[in-house]
């Protein structure tokens, strides 16, 4: 009884949060129109929208150095970070609220210890970073772009967002919290597989479906591949059958089939 009472409140509540921040007709219909991987994708527009606004509702948005954040700019990030948990649910989110976005790429220092105790200092460029408890940081050139670089399969949107579903287990390693022991085995193999298989392609300068630098580490390589999966699914498809297989049903979509050619 006192379940279902709170089912049914949660439902109101997400109701009118989605009426509330819902995107005007004419701002999605830019949005969609700016990046094709969303407007090849009719039958989920009706989803999508509402769980851009329970996004949007939940998340906020500053501006790095005096940026500041537009609704475009908002719902373009909200309208690719939902992709991936289109069928999941915005819960996998629940443990960040914040989300910083710069005009460009960042330069991050970066310190590490290694075995023998030497520290070693160096910078390192970002278009985007994940950070377990948040905040994520996007560039906003890089998202501005995605569409432009679809054929790339790059989008730094999805990519950082996979990230925080990679670590919903405590650890970014690639493998993603699965419902038992069985499917965790056959995750570990079948990326571990095409996690070596591609880093052989790398090293040899045979040319890649994904980015090169998933051959960083297997977390980067689950990244780099949600991308692929999401933005050109007929190559990742093509390319990588049993990566592509595996993370349909995770995500529990199959984009390379509900995308239509327009």
């Amino acid at each position: 009884m006192i379940a279902a009472l709170w089912r049914r409140w949660q439902q109101a509540r997400e109701s009118r949060a989605a009426r509330r921040r819902a995107v005007p007709a004419g701002l999605w219909a830019a949005t969609v129109a700016r990046y094709p991987f969303l407007r090849r994708r009719p039958a989920d527009d009706e989803a999508l929208q509402r769980l851009v606004a329970l996004f949007l509702d939940r998340k906020e948005f500053a501006g790095a150095h005096g940026l500041e954040v537009t609704d475009d700019m908002a719902v373009a990030i909200a309208a690719q970070a939902c992709l991936p948990v289109l069928r999941l649910g915005l819960r996998a989110y629940d443990g960040f609220v914040g989300i910083v976005l710069h005009r460009d790429e960042v330069v991050a220092r970066r310190e590490v210890v290694d075995e023998d105790g030497v520290v070693h200092r160096y910078r390192e460029v970002l278009s985007g970073e994940a950070m377990e408890g948040g905040p994520l940081m996007l560039s906003w050139r890089d998202v501005q772009q995605a569409g432009s670089t679809e054929p790339w399969a790059y989008n730094v949107v999805i990519h950082e967002f996979v990230h925080v579903i990679d670590m919903l287990d405590g650890a970014s390693d690639g493998v993603p919290p699965l419902p038992d022991r069985a499917a965790h085995d056959r995750w570990v193999q079948t990326l571990d597989a095409e996690y070596r298989a591609f880093c052989d392609d790398v090293d040899s300068g045979r040319d890649t479906v994904l980015d090169p630098y998933g051959a960083e580490d297997t977390d980067e390589f689950f990244a780099v591949a949600a991308e692929a999966f999401f933005v050109t699914p007929h190559a990742m498809r093509e390319r990588h059958a049993r990566l592509y297989e595996l993370f349909a049903g995770f995500f529990r979509q199959d984009p390379a089939v509900e995308i239509v050619t327009v």
